[in-house]
């Protein structure tokens, strides 16, 4: 499958967090200062919408 050239899957991609992968939660707890569990308890009650986690995270 060639490459189309669009970076709209990698935009959506970053958009969100997946809780079950470490590497995604390890850099999400570095960036917020959370613990990766506090990070995988955001994901469950916010979604994996990232700036939802991030807000869920900062309060």
């Amino acid at each position: 499958m060639a490459n189309s050239g669009t970076t709209l899957g990698r935009s959506q991609d970053r958009a969100k967090v997946a809780g079950k992968q470490d590497h995604e939660v390890r850099y999400e707890a570095d960036k917020t200062g959370a613990s990766k569990d506090e990070v995988k308890a955001a994901v469950k009650a916010a979604g994996n919408d990232r700036s939802k986690v991030e807000e869920k995270l900062r309060k």
